[in-house]
């Protein structure tokens, strides 16, 4: 499961997605019910809009449904309520990111770990997002990562606690992207597969103190 990521910067989304986002002053270090961009097919092309990070599904009477569905797992997207209309209305989108954090037990206690990218590009991680409207009226965006099994790869299976399923985040390229976004791919859940563990370094990144 992935539940801190550091989303792109403004400016590296125009340099790298050329996109801009309405507003920058998005975290830097996100947590569910945190707004950060997604990337999505517009009618003019990819677009850059801020979504909260945990999904929150039509259906959902007060909008807190972000605390269980940051993470939607691959196996069972298609059927579970929460994600089963983002899924069958080919709502799907790219999050960007600098890095992604999980924490490793390797040293006997939880120590949280980045991974990012080896050739310094934002990551391009594989979403789905939804759009709910408030009792106020006024829409909602909020998106979630697909995750997929990670027993035997070679990065993503020294994180999580001992004994726990090992699960990672589907990392796309340059093409996966493309497909990933465009609706009218077929089988798309064939691009949710492991990436190539050369992609990403990884290093020990405790969280900063907090601000008093």
């Amino acid at each position: 499961m992935c539940a801190n990521y550091a989303p792109t910067r403004s400016d590296r989304l125009r340099a790298d997605f050329g996109v801009d986002v309405l507003r920058a002053d998005y975290v830097d270090d996100c947590y569910p019910g945190h707004s950060a961009p997604f990337l999505r097919q517009g009618d003019h092309g990819l677009r850059a809009d801020l979504g909260v990070f945990g999904l929150i599904p039509p259906w959902s009477r007060d909008g807190r449904n972000f605390r269980q569905c940051y993470n939607a797992r691959s196996e069972t997207v298609a059927e579970k309520p929460s994600f089963r209309h983002a899924w069958q209305q080919h709502q799907r989108c790219v999050v960007p990111a600098d890095a992604f954090y999980e924490p490793s037990y390797e040293s006997g206690r939880a120590e949280r770990w980045r991974i990012e990218s080896d050739d310094g590009r934002p990551l391009r991680i594989a979403g789905l997002w939804e759009r709910w409207r408030a009792p106020s009226g006024d829409p909602v965006l909020s998106f979630t990562l697909l995750t997929i099994n990670a027993d035997a790869h070679a990065v993503m299976a020294r994180f999580h606690a001992p004994g726990d399923e090992k699960r990672s985040v589907v990392l796309l390229d340059d093409d996966g992207m493309r497909a990933w976004l465009d609706p009218h791919t077929r089988h798309a859940e064939d691009l949710l597969a492991p990436f190539d563990p050369q992609r990403v370094r990884t290093y020990a990144a405790p969280r900063p103190p907090r601000r008093s």
